[in-house]
């Protein structure tokens, strides 16, 4: 995939259909790997999830894998607040009578 190797100083073409397909599983496999091992921060995993790492870091741009992974995280903290939402939201809904 040429436009992931190319130097700074020349234009990258865009990426095609297929390239962000490619990208797009690659990451979902990455990740699935990271759930199973219990990790969220992906790069925390070790040696866990070295080979799907690899193709993620093989068929995504440096700026996808940026934004994925800080995703990622912000995915589950909403998670998290939404969740805590709903329990103050039971907690102060009046009771029927």
């Amino acid at each position: 995939m040429g436009w992931f190797t190319r130097s700074t100083s020349e234009q990258s073409p865009a990426a095609t259909r297929q390239d962000r397909q490619k990208c797009w599983e690659s990451r979902d496999q990455y990740f699935e790997c990271l759930d199973i091992a219990g990790i969220l921060t992906a790069g925390e995993e070790g040696t866990a999830c070295s080979k799907s790492k690899s193709q993620y870091e093989k068929n995504c741009a440096k700026s996808w894998i940026d934004y994925f992974n800080k995703r990622r995280v912000l995915a589950e903290q909403q998670k998290d607040m939404l969740a805590q939402s709903q329990v103050q939201a039971q907690a102060v809904k009046p009771k029927a009578i």
